[in-house]
């Protein structure tokens, strides 16, 4: 990681502690986030960061030092149709699900139908 990354993560980083969002050792979590929606999908796949946190160790380092940057500068393509192809071979959501998170056996985990 660059010197300039670690800048802007640390810039990032600095306000949210500024403003308050990591009072309590958890930080403010964004709002859910409804991830576009395929021709084939079920339904609707809305993410959530409290499902996705560790309340006892609460760091969002874990996912957004690189896969999905916190700065929106990732490899990652904002708004871009998760596939569960891309999925199977360990991109996107496939990086935890299927490996150390639960599977893509039940599609209602994800899926509002």
């Amino acid at each position: 990681m660059t010197t300039t990354k670690l800048m802007r993560i640390g810039a990032v980083l600095g306000a949210l502690i500024a403003g308050g969002a990591l009072a309590d050792g958890l930080p403010r979590l964004p709002q859910p986030l409804q991830l576009p929606q395929g021709a084939d999908s079920p339904g609707v796949v809305t993410f959530r960061h409290d499902s996705h946190l560790d309340a006892k160790k609460p760091a969002c380092v874990g996912c957004h030092s690189g896969r999905f940057s916190i700065l929106g500068r990732s490899g990652e393509r904002p708004g871009a149709k998760v596939t569960h192809a891309a999925m199977e071979k360990g991109e996107a959501c496939g990086a935890c699900h299927g490996k150390q998170a639960f599977g893509f056996d039940d599609c209602t985990s994800c899926h509002a139908q």
